[in-house]
């Protein structure tokens, strides 16, 4: 992908219509502002522990927030995107995240990655944009810097056998 925006961002599609696609990049975390600072912003008690990231969701609407998160029942209301994946903008759910009783493996973010009608088929014919199912371990459990690879990896493809010139054979 020649936008710098999207240099190595692995981004987990939401949603995909007619009217256009919706995502949100995984390994980017924010490095301008942190979970305690949105907490607190929030008045939502800090839990103890570590935080997690604040991640760059996309460059479209970024002062909107959003909670990617792994649970084996909904426990708010969201884009259901597989039977345990789950896209939230209730901050509902970052109190009981807070409280301890939220899902254990989430992602916050700010913004998304938005795509108009058919936008995104024609990246895809052009090679813009490698595609792999997604993983919830990858997503959850691996390291920022190293998603990208592994999610290609996982699935065969040796991403240095890529170069920043696209085209078919």
């Amino acid at each position: 992908m020649p936008d710098p925006r999207f240099r190595e961002q692995v981004i987990y599609i939401c949603a995909h219509s007619r009217e256009g696609s919706m995502g949100v990049a995984i390994n980017n975390p924010n490095q301008e502002i942190s979970m305690m600072e949105i907490l607190l912003s929030t008045n939502i008690p800090l839990p103890e522990g570590p935080l997690p990231p604040v991640y760059t969701g996309g460059p479209v609407e970024m002062e909107s927030g959003f909670i990617l998160y792994n649970a084996d029942r909904q426990i708010s209301s969201g884009l259901t995107i597989t039977e345990s994946i789950v896209l939230s903008r209730e901050s509902k759910l970052l109190e009981d995240i807070s409280k301890g009783h939220g899902p254990k493996d989430y992602l916050f973010l700010l913004g998304y990655a938005g795509w108009g009608p058919g936008q995104l088929e024609a990246e895809l014919i052009d090679n813009s944009w490698l595609t792999v199912p997604g993983d919830a371990s990858i997503l959850f459990h691996t390291p920022d810097e190293l998603k990208w690879k592994k999610a290609a990896r996982r699935f065969g493809i040796d991403i240095a056998m890529f170069s920043g010139i696209v085209g078919n054979a």
